[in-house]
């Protein structure tokens, strides 16, 4: 396993996509630096954070170790989970047959269930006006994902068969099921799957990276953090 001397920085805010990288950094156990990029506050704008993430979403990492010994930043999570399992050589296959199942799913993830989630999550909880076609479109939507995952897991333990970033991806955006109006109870493989890796240490303290700011940010019930955050246009 390659050694890293210097901490990565990770430039993060306690949500599904930014667990994704924090699990990845507890699974490999390597050191990292948090900078906390308040969502609600802007400070996704800071031409310091753009400089490194010009879609101002987070996460994204400073590696000061990166190819040749140069340092190299890297936005986008599904980006940021290859290249750090790839450096480190971890829960992301060399063999091609497995690395393929792994890159299906986390990309079924990056294009499927996580915008689904986000747009269930903003037109149950966090719209101004309570709209039944959005909805229902995607509370029905996310229902089908998880259904597709259920399915998967009915003959595997792990999504690409053996723990990998794929896993990663995923298990942030079921955290918030109830918030999606969906019940795991439905959804048996699933919800085994989520309990196996919720039972993972590394998983735990993941998630567990920001949660006080996360819960004094209540997004639902700050309108100005909401201002922020919704209704963007190019500038």
């Amino acid at each position: 396993m390659v050694e890293q001397t210097k901490p990565i920085e990770l430039h993060y805010w306690p949500t599904p996509n930014g667990w994704k990288v924090s699990i990845l950094l507890e699974e490999l156990g390597v050191p990292y630096d948090l900078k906390l990029v308040n969502i609600g506050a802007g400070d996704q704008f800071k031409p310091e954070f753009l400089a490194i993430s010009p879609n101002n979403r987070m996460p994204a990492i400073v590696d000061p170790e990166g190819p040749g010994g140069q340092p190299i930043s890297v936005f986008e999570s599904g980006a940021i989970l290859q290249y750090l399992a790839r450096k480190f050589g971890r829960f992301y296959p060399t063999d091609e047959r497995r690395r393929v199942a792994v890159d299906e799913w986390l990309f079924w993830q990056v294009g499927g269930l996580g915008p689904m989630a986000g747009q269930a999550h903003h037109f149950r909880q966090y719209a101004p006006e309570k709209i039944a076609y959005g909805i229902d479109r995607y509370t029905n939507e996310v229902n089908r994902l998880y259904g597709v995952m259920n399915k998967r897991l009915q003959d595997r333990e792990f999504l690409a068969d053996e723990y990998s970033i794929a896993d990663m991806a995923c298990v942030g955006w079921i955290v918030p099921h109830k918030n999606q109006g969906q019940d795991l109870d439905d959804f048996p493989n699933l919800k085994r799957w989520f309990e196996t890796l919720n039972a993972r240490p590394a998983v735990e303290k993941g998630l567990a990276v920001g949660k006080e700011e996360r819960e004094r940010l209540n997004l639902a019930q700050d309108k100005n953090a909401q201002s922020v955050l919704f209704g963007q246009r190019a500038r």
